[in-house]
């Protein structure tokens, strides 16, 4: 059994996980000012509720966007698991040809997935994930890593909405009853996942146009669920793509 942790800028995801099979999820809030002791007892509680027991845990692996929780979590699952974590970044094995400019300020998250998507999927393709914010990654037919996008989230934007208009409130992002709303939060609904949505169609269709070829499309994150109903276009959804792909480095780095 092994874990595999999701270090986002809003929450933090675990996923326990048995040889390919992903047995269960946790959601907790990313919290800079926790210590690592916070954390351990933190995740402890949440395992025992699920009926494991630390001791069972053989390893584990870690992704974060946030450089000082990375540090923080990989001790709190030492401290719990005694066992220290493997940490994507530098040294990993990954698999991944990056032919940006400059292949190190590609995110921890992207790299994973990328490599699950490939691992699913053939390429080229284009992987989205709408968290924070939305990034799209393209990669070619060879499965190299072109570049992409980073684009305000759709919760990031539309409450930054809300703080800037005075007579615009804060709203559930619940899917619109119509395109065209009739009241000020139908408006605002309509507008955040239609727009969205007709982003991820338009931007699909402009990348294939860029390659010269079809694509195939995949899209995650906690915010893709609502947006996705709405697209046109064929895109393969993948709740849990980024701990997939986790696992996978796990196994291909877990002998070193």
């Amino acid at each position: 059994m092994i874990l595999a942790i999701d270090i986002g800028n809003t929450n933090i995801v675990l996923g326990c996980l048995q040889g390919e099979k992903l047995l269960f999820t946790l959601r907790v809030r990313s919290d800079r000012h926790k210590t690592a002791d916070e954390y351990m007892l933190l995740v402890s509680g949440l395992l025992a509720h699920k009926g494991v027991d630390p001791s069972l845990i053989e390893g584990g692996i870690l992704s974060s966007v946030v450089p000082e929780l990375r540090t923080v979590l990989g001790d709190a699952m030492e401290l719990l698991t005694g066992k220290r974590l493997l940490t994507v970044g530098p040294g990993l094995k990954t698999g991944l040809k990056i032919l940006m400019d400059n292949p190190a300020q590609l995110g921890a998250d992207l790299v994973v997935d990328a490599v699950a998507a490939l691992a699913k999927y053939r390429p080229p393709l284009a992987i989205f994930d709408m968290g924070t914010a939305t990034t799209l990654s393209v990669l070619d037919k060879t499965g190299g890593y072109l570049g992409g996008m980073i684009i305000p989230g759709l919760r990031l934007s539309v409450d930054a909405l809300s703080s800037r208009a005075a007579q615009l409130p804060y709203i559930h992002l619940g899917a619109p009853q119509k395109l065209i709303g009739s009241n000020t939060i139908d408006c605002m609904q309509a507008g955040a996942i239609y727009s969205n949505a007709a982003m991820l169609d338009g931007l699909s269709q402009r990348v294939e146009e860029e390659l010269g070829e079809p694509i195939t499309v995949v899209a995650t994150g906690g915010l893709i669920s609502t947006v996705l109903p709405f697209c046109k276009r064929e895109i393969h959804y993948e709740e849990n793509l980024l701990l997939e792909g986790l696992s996978v480095l796990y196994h291909k780095n877990k002998k070193g």
